[in-house]
């Protein structure tokens, strides 16, 4: 199954091989548009993930902030996502 992410009428990635995790698709980084991604110093924590790093898009023209996210050094439980993105506020994330 294809994965595809897209936002402000760009496509941001594209996949066959995301790993679902809590309901969330986690794009291998070489299928992510890394043109669209803007460093952020935003991170936060999840009890069983670790350290989140955030980037922001630019995409059509238009900045979201924080809407993809990564864990450079996850814990053991989530080692599956290392080297993975994620999308969320507004990006629209479709399987087909």
């Amino acid at each position: 199954m294809t994965v595809s992410a897209h936002w402000n009428g760009e496509l941001l990635a594209r996949s066959d091989e995301t790993i679902v995790v809590e309901g969330n698709h986690y794009f291998p980084a070489d299928d992510v548009a890394r043109d669209v991604l803007v460093p952020s110093d935003t991170t936060s924590e999840c009890p069983w993930k670790g350290t989140a790093n955030y980037y922001s898009i630019n995409a059509g023209g238009q900045i979201n902030p924080d809407a993809a996210w990564y864990y450079p050094e996850p814990k053991e439980a989530a080692e599956e996502i290392k080297g993975r993105i994620a999308f969320w506020k507004g990006v629209e994330v479709i399987d087909k």
